[in-house]
C-alpha cells in the first residue's frame, strides 16, 4: 500500500522543494517559458497592458522568480511599469535578489492556502504542478481566479492523477477536464483555459505519493490520489 502523505506532510518533502526546476529559468530560450508553455508571455503582456489597466500576471510555483524578474524589466524599457502587475507565488522562499520594478511582487506561500486579492488576465504554471498534492483541487482554485477572458497554461500530467488502487484515471479525467473547459494537449503535456469559473471535480482527495519517481521530465515528481464521489 502506497504511503500516502497530507497537505502539511508534503510541503515538507525534499521532493517538493525541488530546488532544480524553475531555479533559473528565464523567459526565452531553450529552457525558458516560452519553449515549456508554448505562448510569448512578453507578447500576451504587451499587448494586454495597452489594453487594460494594469494587466495582472501570475506565475505559481515560480521558483527564484528570474523569468518574473526579466520580464518586470522589459515592461520597463517599454514604458509599461504602471500597466502591469506581475506577482510570483512559490513555496520555497529563495527568491531572486536585487531592484526589483514595482511591478514586481513575489511571494512565499502555499498554492493550495493563498488567497489573491483580485484575479489575473494571464496565470502561468512552469511544471509546478508535478509538485503538488491536490491538483484537482488547485486547478479549481485557478480557474476561480482569471478574468473573463484571462489565460491559464501550465504544464500536466494526467498519469500523476490516480485512483486508490494507484492506476491513472486516464481518459476519465482527460474527458472531465474538457468539459470543465480546460483544454488539454496530451502530446505536450499542457493544460489551459480561458476565462474565469467555478469548477468541482467529482472526486475526493486521498493524498500525494512524493516516491512515485521520476514523471516525463526526469525529475522526482509527486503523485495525486482520488476516489470518484457518489
Amino acid at each position: 500500500m502506497t504511503r500516502l502523505l497530507d497537505e502539511n506532510a508534503l510541503v515538507r518533502s525534499s521532493v517538493v522543494a525541488n530546488c532544480l526546476m524553475n531555479r533559473e529559468r528565464s523567459l526565452s530560450g531553450s529552457y525558458g517559458y516560452g519553449r515549456e508553455l508554448g505562448i510569448d508571455v512578453m507578447a500576451e503582456l504587451s499587448t494586454r497592458a495597452r489594453a487594460a489597466t494594469p494587466v495582472r500576471w501570475l506565475d505559481v510555483c515560480c521558483g527564484s522568480g528570474r523569468a518574473l524578474a526579466e520580464a518586470a524589466g522589459l515592461l520597463a524599457a517599454r514604458g509599461l511599469t504602471a500597466e502591469a502587475e506581475i506577482i510570483g507565488l512559490d513555496l520555497a522562499d529563495h527568491f531572486v535578489s536585487g531592484s526589483f520594478s514595482p511591478s514586481l511582487r513575489l511571494i512565499s506561500g502555499s498554492v493550495n492556502q493563498w488567497v489573491p486579492d483580485g484575479c489575473f488576465d494571464l496565470i502561468t504554471c512552469v511544471h509546478g504542478l508535478h509538485y503538488v498534492g491536490d491538483k484537482l483541487e488547485v486547478l479549481s482554485r485557478i480557474a476561480s481566479w482569471l478574468t473573463s477572458d484571462g489565460l491559464f497554461i501550465a504544464n500536466f500530467d494526467t498519469r500523476s492523477v490516480r485512483r486508490a488502487d494507484g492506476t491513472p484515471t486516464g481518459r476519465r479525467l482527460t474527458a472531465q477536464l474538457r468539459s470543465q473547459g480546460f483544454a488539454y494537449d496530451s502530446a505536450r503535456r499542457r493544460i489551459s483555459r480561458r476565462g474565469c469559473a467555478q469548477i468541482r471535480f467529482p472526486y475526493r482527495y486521498l493524498g500525494a505519493d512524493d516516491q512515485a519517481g521520476p514523471n516525463y521530465t526526469g525529475q522526482p515528481a509527486v503523485d495525486s490520489f482520488y476516489e470518484p464521489l457518489p
